[in-house]
């Protein structure tokens, strides 16, 4: 559009300017149909009288009111150049913008064009953006900041605009899931009993989450989405559900301990294997949980809302992200034609135990726990049939000597020095006494804690000697290699599998009965087995060595190596009602260490999370959500604190959030008005009249409670 220089004339302080509109827009589209656009310009600026001929439009009136149709004209012509079409409510929100900034109530940063043609979501033929200044920095600010509270009255956007920032969130892989929540109260009425299942009860609450959702994708879209846990809509005290009982075990540095008697600032073990301080310990009552098996026969409890990182066979040949859904989502769909669905991370590096002095040497201690005499009777010996083992473990036990008895047979005997006594204690039994594991035999054999619980390197060695002496590679067709370690002692079999697990393994075991096994041969002689067996299939993870025996090392490389550990999901079911919690960790993937080295999580990482409603939230529960914040995701909260439905003497998490997170850094409140309203005209101005209301009776903001509110969409 060109323009004449304003012209002034003193006597009568009236300015004029005039406008010409370019042919290729239509005159209809800057005055509208039947002129309409043109009546409210007109009714907006009464001091100034507007002239159309042809294609040139004048304006003649006070200086400053000619000033703003004049920029509001321009601002018109720049929304027209978009393509985008000029409506009654743009103009009129446009002249607000203008008078707003011209009064200083505005820093004038945007213009009214900015603010209209800001684009956030096409969906279904239609595009949906910021209709004010207010709502355009609302959008901005959640680009910007991690953490956005949206305050403001009913029908100012404040659900649906971040409803629409989540779906663009997720359609441009900026983040791998949607959580959309709210708090589920009943708005000043006694609802009673509810017929229908636990959803059904629920989904009133959550139905305008639904409509929204319903604007934006594609509705046959939707239940897939929710069923692949791409997008979760559930009340918030679901959010606060992912808990295991207080009696589960969870991996700390110094060992195993009930995930109920750990503490804020505590450390427990990440999926990396290092320590992780929790920064969260929420208790969650008596809950429903359930029994999640792995196929090696690991598991643990947790309640059905518990969170689980997991990922499919067709995610891994995509190389898609790995996914995370409750454990509600997955039972009844563990299965993929007969293999199992579900993989679950393992540990990426060995667990790290902070190193322990031992009084054996690691791997000389696995070699007799494979293959020694520990009973005590008689001087300790070993059997094998390896001298490499033999000269190993002599060469790991100062001031003892291995002798050669013949055959397989060998024994530990005291070194001798010049002047030594004859009822000096030999140095293995000494060692063997200190820790509890002599007169041990075969079935009673184990792994001391010490040794358990010790560095990387130290667990790895032990488990060396017993593979060395107890244990072999297995190869097979066309297959990797597998470890296979035996023993009949039903501790030495639970050390083993931990040992194998601590360092990012997998071990299945299996048991053979002694009745009915035939007979073995020791000598030339029948000996029957008096103990069952247990077999311990073993993948370790590449770069861990199973084997320092030379022939069993070349044998496993040979072979192709032990491949790469996997753990899937087997079975999920009902275990009853157990008290439980739930804890939160530093670790940047959110994964901790559970029961049988199960990686497992109750925080939401790379998700677009909103709470709607907040002002009905408790301040316990407005921090138990602000806690959940997981890695690269992004929190919007959205509240009217002038319609509280909490019960009386409750205080709003929303009203005091406000207080504690102000000025905190990536933390930002957007406020909206009645001018930000942007259902029907008469909303705002009811808003203004309560407020005025509130105001002449001196009521607090929000202390007079409206009531019965149905839930909204923010259009």
């Amino acid at each position: 559009m060109t323009q004449t220089p304003t012209a002034h004339t003193p006597a009568q302080g009236k300015a004029r300017a005039q406008f010409t509109v370019p042919a290729a827009h239509p005159m209809v589209t800057v005055l509208g149909s039947g002129d309409s656009l043109l009546r409210v310009i007109e009714k907006a600026f009464p001091a100034v009288d507007i002239h159309v001929r042809g294609n040139e439009i004048s304006a003649v009136g006070d200086a400053p009111e000619v000033a703003l149709v004049q920029r509001l004209f321009d601002e018109m012509m720049l929304v027209l150049r978009t393509g985008q079409p000029m409506t009654e409510d743009a103009v009129e929100r446009s002249i607000a913008m203008l008078r707003a900034s011209e009064n200083g109530k505005s820093d004038g940063q945007e213009t009214p064009a900015e603010v209209l043609t800001q684009n956030i979501l096409s969906s279904r033929g239609r595009t949906i953006r910021p209709k004010t200044l207010n709502q355009k920095r609302y959008v901005d600010a959640i680009d910007k900041h991690t953490i956005v509270f949206g305050i403001g009255p009913a029908g100012t956007g404040k659900t649906y605009l971040a409803m629409a920032k989540a779906v663009q969130a997720l359609q441009s892989k900026q983040v791998n899931r949607i959580i959309l929540t709210r708090p589920a109260v009943e708005a000043g009425e006694r609802l009673g009993f509810l017929p229908g299942t636990l959803y059904e009860k629920i989904d009133p609450y959550l139905r305008p989450l639904y409509d929204a959702l319903h604007d934006m994708l594609d509705p046959d879209s939707i239940p897939r989405l929710m069923a692949a846990g791409t997008i979760e809509v559930a009340p918030l005290a679901y959010m606060r559900g992912r808990a295991q009982p207080v009696f589960t075990n969870v991996l700390t540095p110094d060992g195993w301990r009930p995930i109920g008697d750990l503490q804020v600032g505590d450390l427990v073990i990440g999926s990396n294997g290092e320590p992780t301080p929790v920064l969260g310990v929420y208790p969650q009552g008596e809950k429903d949980v359930y029994r999640v098996m792995a196929q090696d026969g690991s598991w643990t409890l947790c309640c059905g809302e518990h969170l689980w990182t997991v990922r499919t066979a067709s995610d891994r040949r995509r190389d898609k992200p790995w996914r995370v859904l409750e454990t509600q989502d997955m039972i009844g769909n563990l299965r993929a034609a007969h293999a199992r669905r579900y993989e679950l991370p393992m540990l990426t590096a060995p667990v790290c135990f902070p190193e322990r002095a031992v009084p054996m040497d690691p791997y000389a201690l696995g070699l007799l726990l494979g293959d020694g005499c520990l009973t005590g009777s008689t001087t300790p010996s070993f059997a094998t049939e390896d001298p490499e083992l033999a000269a190993a473990l002599g060469s790991a036990l100062p001031g003892v000597t291995v002798r050669h008895r013949g055959g397989p047979e060998y024994v530990l005997n005291r070194t001798k020095s010049p002047g030594d006594v004859i009822t000096l204690e030999n140095p293995v039994t000494r060692v063997l006494r200190e820790l509890d594991l002599l007169r041990t035999g075969s079935h009673t054999k184990f792994v001391p804690d010490d040794y358990l619980h010790n560095s990387a390197d130290v667990r790895l060695a032990i488990l060396q000697g017993l593979l060395d002496s107890d244990g072999g590679p297995v190869a097979q067709r066309n297959r990797t290699c597998r470890v296979q370690f035996s023993t009949t002692s039903l501790l030495l079999r639970d050390d083993v599998i931990s040992l194998v697990q601590s360092l990012g393994g997998v071990a299945y075991a299996r048991r053979r009965p002694a009745e009915g096994r035939a007979p073995g041969l020791a000598r030339g002689r029948e000996v029957a087995y008096r103990h069952d067996a247990h077999v311990i299939d073993i993948r370790l993870p590449e770069g861990i060595e199973p084997f320092r025996l030379t022939r069993k090392r070349d044998k496993y490389h040979a072979a192709g190596g032990g491949g790469r550990p996997m753990r899937f999901i087997d079975s999920i079911e009902p275990a009853g009602r157990e008290e439980t919690v739930c804890i939160q960790v530093a670790a940047e993937d959110s994964l901790y260490v559970t029961q049988d080295y199960l990686l497992t999580h109750n925080t939401l990482n790379d998700a677009f999370i909103i709470l709607d409603e907040a002002q009905n939230t408790s301040p316990e529960q407005m921090k138990m959500f602000l806690t959940r914040l997981g890695f690269d995701s992004k929190i919007v909260i959205t509240g009217d604190v002038t319609q509280v439905d909490l019960p009386d003497g409750t205080k709003s998490g929303l009203r005091q959030v406000q207080d504690i997170l102000d000025g905190v850094d990536d933390v930002h409140f957007s406020r909206l008005s009645s001018q930000d309203v942007v259902r029907h005209k008469l909303v705002g101005r009811i808003v203004d009249a309560y407020e005025q209301y509130d105001s002449q009776h001196g009521t607090q903001n929000g202390s007079h409670k409206s009531r019965g509110r149905a839930g909204h969409k923010g259009k």
